[in-house]
């Protein structure tokens, strides 16, 4: 898988370089490629943001950087692959694991680090409608206002990575995530614990130390769904059937 970020902060993004990203790109298993927008400004300023039409507080960032930086990036690859464009935006679908779990499969995802109040329509309209790109997905991670799209893609892109074969020290441990498809899906991943089995008067649930694997299984899925009803009633099997 190959993921292109573009940014004005491209430094913020060094954290692809850690951790399971960082090793997975080592190793081969993705290839991170991280740009300046600002590399696609022709004036000495550097500008990537105008007015709005209509007035309104902020700026916008302008679509003119913004399209010769995605024709190059789009450019600068397989020309048998078609890469998917992702805007981070408060105003985009919300992204879940089931989104992780369908883009692990893309080839190609490059996403655009919005700033300031955010980036110029047109660029989503024309990238949904060129024929050498996947299409336009517009993510939100949660119902909040960040200053830009970094953290947003930081997020994005660890999500993904760590689903892809190959990056997890044991790939079994992703099928027991909180959201993870199949038998618990949608519920959130119950307690867990480790060496030792007491700590500061707090025992670990005897049922773990049984060696009992059915037993083990039934009670973290009791659990999975006691801690859904309480951290996340909408998740919860009954409020889902109440819809």
């Amino acid at each position: 898988m190959r993921i292109d970020i573009v940014s004005i902060f491209p430094s913020y993004l060094e954290p692809v370089t850690l951790s399971l990203v960082g090793k997975a790109a080592e190793s081969g298993i993705v290839d991170v490629r991280i740009h300046d927008l600002r590399d696609w400004t022709h004036d000495r300023h550097r500008t990537v943001d105008d007015t709005p039409y209509g007035g309104g507080p902020g700026m916008v960032m302008s679509p003119l950087p913004w399209g010769e930086a995605l024709d190059a990036v789009a450019q600068d690859g397989n020309p048998q692959l078609r890469p998917l464009l992702v805007i981070p935006t408060p105003s985009g679908m919300r992204f879940t694991q089931a989104v992780a779990q369908e883009w692990m499969s893309a080839p190609w995802i490059v996403i655009a680090c919005g700033r300031y109040e955010g980036i110029d329509s047109r660029v989503a309209l024309h990238f949904a409608t060129t024929p050498n790109w996947a299409g336009v997905a517009e993510v939100s991670i949660g119902d909040y206002v960040l200053a830009g799209g970094e953290a947003a893609a930081l997020v994005m892109v660890e999500a993904v990575v760590r689903l892809l074969p190959g990056v997890l020290g044991n790939q079994e441990s992703a099928k027991d995530d909180s959201f993870a498809p199949g038998d618990m899906e949608m519920l959130l991943e119950g307690a867990a614990f480790t060496k030792p089995p007491t700590w500061r008067g707090l025992e670990v649930p005897e049922v773990l130390l049984s060696g009992n694997h059915g037993r083990i299984a039934a009670w973290r899925a009791e659990q999975a769904k006691i801690r859904t009803e309480l951290q996340r009633p909408d998740l919860s099997p009954q409020d889902q059937s109440s819809r």
